[in-house]
């Protein structure tokens, strides 16, 4: 139940939330990182410490080890600042603009009606914190906050060799409890651009809005495992089905959002014959029963309804939206193979993200694809690429990123280990994430890193439902100081 007399600003440590706070109200999609930039640059300043900015936006604050620590190692603290915007449906926000706005519910932080950006405000959090104690004993830092890692890691690409010089890095981008993470999969994006022609809408015909919303969504690497719903592919299939039944024409089909989300809602418009008009109905309440029995347990909130519109005065022409229909349908989405190193680890996925019509008359498919096995990436890929190049679209890839192989002789792992089991008298678990992080692009740039990446405990990120767990940053902070006392 939410705490209306708590302030996020009440909790302990009471320095982590207030900087947590203070990065909720800044505006910062991917791209649009600037007032992030100007606070962290003004923090410096105000610290006296040590800054640099790159040419991409990336910011390196530095800080002196605290008198004792000075022949540690240097420690590289890491986390970017974008976040992904998305809201529910009936939510008025503009995420160039607006001030998420937080709230505590029990052990939890959530935001109201959108995304909250715990994923990676929080990480940054931690690291403002610690720059700003003069209580924490800690070796060299190098705090390093990247840009654009949501859309497409152009920060972490951007890094420049001598932009770093310490050779142990902590990424704070991971979200479970208690877990230390020694890889990641690489990742692509493909995506199709199929040009259409309206041509006039048939007469006599009967014409009808139908959407699907309240899907859970997610994060397409951490949540692609779950079997949670698919928005387009739930909408497509059953205009698929009710084109095999009779003559649909599609005027409009978008669904999702950004590539790296599990799209949450899907709408389109169509018509068919007057004739059809109960079958359509009749149908869509069958349609509706499989679709809920097959997500029972899963989707509780998923919803499809139907609304009579309007005829409109054109509609796609037949061919395109056929095959338009029929690539969706065909287009694989989901968990393609499981890791035979790692139990329970995702080894390669998928994710259908959005389907968008523009309005020159080009519909645009955006996919993206998970490996940790590079060739396996590429082959689900071209998979992807040979069903969307069918349609006659034109199917590109993105440049691709690397994923990052677990050691398992980390020295760092080691010493995270041993702080873990002093503090709270059990292991953590240690696991390889099929989300991408940028530690992959970091060791090609210096292969010399030790890394491990950590962090607290959050659901339901890359979308609205997201949720940041109090007791677990707090204890995740007291880990994070022991490390480093103790590297």
């Amino acid at each position: 139940m939410e705490n209306s007399s708590l302030s996020i600003t009440d909790l302990m440590p009471t320095e982590l939330w207030y900087y947590f706070y203070q990065i909720t109200q800044l505006p910062r999609p991917s791209k649009k990182e600037t007032k992030v930039i100007d606070f962290l640059i003004s923090f410096a300043k105000n610290q006296n410490l040590e800054f640099r900015i790159d040419d991409a936006g990336n910011v390196v604050i530095r800080k002196p080890a605290t008198f004792g620590y000075e022949n540690r190692r240097k420690v590289i603290l890491q986390a970017h600042m974008d976040m992904v915007c998305e809201k529910n449906s009936d939510v008025v926000f503009n995420f160039d603009t607006d001030p998420i706005q937080p709230y505590i519910d029990g052990d939890w932080i959530k935001a109201r009606g959108t995304t909250l950006g715990g994923d990676n405000g929080i990480g940054i959090s931690m690291m403002m914190a610690l720059l700003a104690s003069n209580e924490i004993n800690h070796p060299d830092l190098e705090c390093l906050f990247t840009v654009d890692e949501e859309t497409g890691l152009t920060g972490a690409f951007a890094l420049k060799p001598d932009m770093l010089t310490g050779d142990v890095l902590i990424n704070l981008d991971s979200e479970d409890d208690g877990v230390i993470f020694i890889g990641c999969a690489g990742g692509i994006d493909t995506t199709a651009v199929l040009a259409y022609k309206d041509e006039p809408s048939p007469k006599g015909y009967f014409a009808f809005s139908i959407a699907v919303r309240g899907l859970t969504g997610g994060h397409s690497g951490d949540d692609i495992d779950k079997r949670r719903g698919n928005a387009n592919k739930i909408l497509n299939r059953y205009l698929w089905n009710l084109n095999k039944m009779t003559d649909v024409r599609l005027h409009y089909f978008e669904g999702g959002n950004l590539r790296n989300a599990i799209p949450r809602e899907a709408k389109a418009i169509v018509s068919v014959p007057m004739s059809e008009k109960e079958n359509v109905r009749v149908m869509l309440n069958h349609f509706i029963a499989e679709i809920e029995l097959e997500l029972s347990g899963v989707e509780p909130n998923l919803q499809i309804s139907l609304e009579s519109e309007s005829l409109p005065d054109t509609v796609i022409e037949k061919r395109t939206s056929d095959v338009l229909l029929n690539a969706i349908y065909a287009c694989p989405h989901g968990v393609k193979s499981m890791s035979k190193d790692m139990p329970g680890l995702v080894e390669t996925s998928t994710n259908l993200a959005s389907v968008k019509m523009h309005p020159d008359h080009n519909i645009i498919i955006t996919t993206s694809q998970r490996s940790s096995v590079d060739s396996e990436k590429y082959d689900i890929a071209h998979q992807v690429e040979s069903v969307l190049s069918l349609t006659g679209a034109q199917v590109t890839h993105g440049d691709g990123y690397p994923g990052w192989k677990p050691n398992i002789e980390s020295d760092i792992l080691k010493i995270a280990s041993q702080c873990y089991l002093n503090l709270f008298g059990t292991d953590p678990q240690v696991k390889a994430i099929h989300a991408g992080l940028e530690c992959g692009l970091f060791l090609e740039k210096y292969p010399q890193l030790d890394m491990i990446s950590i962090g607290p405990q959050m659901y339901g990120v890359h979308s609205p439902d997201e949720r940041l767990c109090i007791s677990s940053t707090q204890n995740c902070w007291n880990w994070l100081r022991a490390i480093l006392s103790d590297i």
